[in-house]
């Protein structure tokens, strides 16, 4: 008899435990799904918003302001390529912060993902739209932190597209952008060239 009890008992306690893991379980699924409807991600932040009537009724109630762009230095290093590139007398346009993952592609999904939100300052595209050079502004306190990782991913993923990257950094002038426009503009000159034809005293 007393083993009877014992075994009742244990059996009694195993199967409380198990309706209670149950309604810890149902639970956390029933608050998971709460915040899921207002817009929130348990320990992620707040979810993306992909119906577009939802996304309109969140804006609406919002407040936005204006950010910059670039900064001052930014700034200046976008001018100075516009400048070159109008002395030049090339028909290449400057962009700014262009996402990678809008100028390059790749069939390997994962490494696209890597790559895909990450920005350059400058992306200088000819007049088909191709990528010609990245430039990226590197001021005196770029360096800190995974910035130097960031950046030869971002290096890498160029230098395979066939990308020109150019760092800028506080030392260099207009005058310093102005020759390098002016030597990548050469380079592709002589590329487009057909062979046979001179091309600034240089034979193809």
């Amino acid at each position: 008899m007393p083993d009877t009890f014992l075994f009742a008992l244990i059996l009694g306690a195993i199967l409380a435990g198990i309706a209670l893991e149950r309604l810890r379980q149902q639970w956390v699924r029933l608050e998971w799904r709460a915040k899921r409807r207002s817009g929130v991600r348990p320990g992620n932040g707040p979810a993306p918003i992909t119906d577009a009537a939802e996304q309109l009724r969140v804006v609406t109630g919002a407040d936005f302001q204006m950010r910059k762009l670039l900064s001052k230095s930014e700034a200046r290093v976008l001018y100075a390529t516009e400048k070159a590139i109008r002395e030049a007398k090339l028909t290449w346009r400057v962009m700014a912060q262009v996402c990678l993952g809008e100028a390059l592609s790749s069939k390997d999904s994962r490494a696209y993902s890597a790559i895909n939100s990450k920005r350059v300052d400058l992306l200088v595209v000819s007049s088909s739209g191709d990528p010609i050079v990245a430039i990226e502004y590197q001021g005196g306190g770029h360096y800190q932190g995974s910035a130097p990782a960031r950046d030869a991913v971002k290096k890498e993923a160029l230098r395979k597209a066939g990308v020109r990257y150019l760092e800028v950094t506080p030392e260099h002038g207009p005058e310093d952008v102005a020759r390098e426009i002016s030597r990548i503009a050469k380079v592709e000159q002589l590329k487009a060239a057909p062979k046979g034809i001179l091309l600034d005293g240089e034979r193809r």
